[in-house]
């Protein structure tokens, strides 16, 4: 028998201010599992009532006021749920779960990985420093992965040229620095994990999935970045048929700066 499952990365930037979009969102492509980032809300106010009527009813939340904030959302049981705090610092930052998936159970592990500030140099930047640091704590613990996983979630950074609109012009920004792509491909060599979004978009081709509130027509200027990803183990890659940037969302009322990303595994 085989099985088909949909999951879907998306920082939304405060989950109670663009309900309405993730209910669109829900509703129209009625992916199997959704993980937000960014939800900017406390758990005892998050929004359950609204996502369990769109259909979600099993919802796992690590959730703070005004800051950071993962959640995943499924119609299929969630269970084994684990909420990792990194670097001491009391972010709310990771929730993993595992979903039902082909007579098996598949790990989902959803990230929240710190912007870093403004200044690329952990000696006067403090969140530069704190970046760094959540990077190498999360390849040491994903390192030590031995069960069928997908990583997904704002990782913010872009690791390849081709991942935003000028490397020239952003290798000095916060993001797209050689030091943050060289970290990121670390964390994922660890695991190890295969990108899977590049297995259907080819390493010469653009592929963004961020564009800044500040360009006065997003769309046109096209200067976006690739912040959100989504990794599986390598036996899980050929189970992966399918993955999609759902661009349209990004310009819907009162948007985030981030695009969902919907993978399809099928087994």
């Amino acid at each position: 028998m085989t099985d088909r499952l949909t999951i879907a990365t998306w920082n939304i930037n405060s989950v109670r201010l663009r309900l309405p979009i993730v209910e669109r969102f829900l509703n129209t492509y009625q992916p199997d599992v959704l993980c937000l980032q960014e939800t900017k809300c406390p758990d005892a106010n998050f929004p359950f009532a609204a996502l369990r009527k769109a259909g979600y009813q099993n919802i796992e939340i690590s959730g703070q006021k005004g800051y950071h904030g993962v959640a995943t959302l499924s119609k299929r049981p969630l269970t084994g749920t684990q909420r990792r705090e990194f670097c001491e610092k009391g972010d709310c930052r990771h929730v993993g779960t595992d979903v039902p998936f082909a007579g098996r159970h598949l790990r989902i592990h959803n990230f929240y990985v710190p912007a870093g500030g403004d200044e690329p140099d952990p000696h006067v930047n403090e969140k530069f420093r704190h970046k760094l640091d959540f990077l190498t704590e999360m390849e040491d613990w994903l390192g030590a992965t031995t069960f069928p996983c997908i990583v997904v979630g704002d990782l913010n950074i872009a690791p390849y040229e081709q991942d935003v609109w000028s490397t020239k012009q952003l290798s000095r920004v916060v993001s797209h620095t050689p030091l943050e792509r060289e970290r990121l491909e670390d964390v994922r060599k660890a695991g190890p994990f295969v990108d899977a979004m590049r297995r259907f978009v080819p390493m010469e081709e653009k592929l963004y999935t961020w564009w800044s509130y500040r360009a006065k027509d997003w769309e046109a200027a096209n200067k976006g970045r690739r912040l959100d990803h989504i990794w599986v183990t390598p036996p899980l890659a050929p189970k992966v048929t399918d993955v999609q940037v759902i661009r349209e969302a990004r310009g819907w009322e009162r948007p985030s700066d981030h695009a969902p990303v919907i993978a399809t595994l099928e087994s």
